[in-house]
């Protein structure tokens, strides 16, 4: 892999912890949501900036895609709804769900650039096998 970039961000105290990016943009405290026992509140939580980052490289990929295949699009918006539970051997697994909403074009169309762009998608890349992922196009 020829590096083109490199995000460097560091975590100290886990779920409970907090997290900063090199830079400082990123400079925030985390904590188990109420929902997995934690006390909630405005933190952030790991399946939110997996999500963030998600349905963002997602979207970048649905577009590039589109600019290849050379189809306007109006508008493109990406919601990542990711889910931990419990997986089948006692531990712990994550899903996807991505909410696709692609205006301008039919929804056949809008379906095939979907897959195209799940196949592109460096995070879905990554991900490829270890997580389900649902194409949910709206």
């Amino acid at each position: 892999m020829e590096k083109l970039y490199t995000a460097k961000v560091t975590v100290t105290g886990g779920r409970n912890g907090h997290v900063k990016s090199d830079d400082g943009v990123i400079d925030m405290e985390l904590r188990m949501p109420k929902t997995l026992g934690g006390e909630g509140g405005k933190y952030t939580n790991p399946e939110q900036l997996f999500a963030a980052a998600y349905s963002a490289c997602y979207d970048g990929a649905l577009n590039l895609t589109a600019r290849m295949e050379r189809i306007k699009l109006e508008s493109t918006t990406v919601t990542a709804n990711v889910t931990i539970g419990k997986d089948t051997d006692g531990g712990l697994r994550i899903a996807a769900i991505l909410d696709i909403e692609i205006k301008g074009v039919d929804k056949k169309t809008a379906e095939e650039l979907a897959k195209k762009a799940h196949q592109t998608c460096p995070y879905s890349k990554a991900i490829k096998n270890n997580v389900d992922v649902v194409l949910n196009v709206i």
